[in-house]
């Protein structure tokens, strides 16, 4: 066989390696994108089953503010899924921190923790303000929020704590109760 064909051969075996790695690494990233995209949906999909206070809004067409606090695991996947979207009036603003407070405006706040603030901090700044904490087993600390996200059976789950909710001054209707995996009262 010639130095060229040798070579040529070479390469090929070598692509078809990378093609086959590819394609095995695949469906775990397809899951891995498809979870979150789940989960996004979820963020925004609480919202008609969640009543806030009337002063939690700055006006009755303020925007309806979902905040994604600390490592933020969806990117614009977050925003494609909101895009358009209102909720009772309000349309959906997302809104990323680093930290967060009773102040920042967060109607729901996806509590992932980073190096400005842990998520267990987070949740403690938020405790009595009417915010929907949303939290998820797979990422983050052991805290959990008013929604905590989690895998069962292969797909995304939830727990409540209405509790939480209660303290928090925000009301979660029967029908996501009833939805809900685990509540804790």
């Amino acid at each position: 066989m010639s130095e060229r064909r040798a070579r040529s051969a070479r390469c090929r075996a070598g692509a078809a390696m990378v093609l086959a790695g590819a394609l095995c690494a695949a469906p775990r990233a397809f899951a891995d994108n498809l979870e979150l995209a789940v989960k996004a949906t979820y963020l925004y999909k609480l919202a008609p089953f969640v009543s806030w206070p009337a002063n939690a809004y700055a006006g009755p067409n303020a925007p309806l503010t979902i905040c994604v606090q600390g490592a933020d695991p969806f990117g614009p996947m977050l925003e494609r899924a909101t895009s358009g979207q209102a909720v009772g009036g309000h349309p959906l603003e997302v809104r990323r921190l680093a930290r967060l407070d009773a102040n920042s405006g967060c109607h729901i706040a996806y509590v992932a923790g980073g190096a400005a603030q842990s998520q267990a901090q987070a949740l403690s700044a938020v405790e009595g303000a009417p915010v929907l904490t949303v939290t998820d087993e797979g990422r983050g600390g052991p805290a959990k929020g008013i929604v905590n996200l989690l895998i069962e059976a292969g797909k995304v789950r939830f727990s409540i704590d209405a509790g939480q909710a209660d303290r928090n001054g925000v009301a979660i209707s029967s029908k996501l109760l009833a939805l809900a995996v685990t509540v804790k009262r």
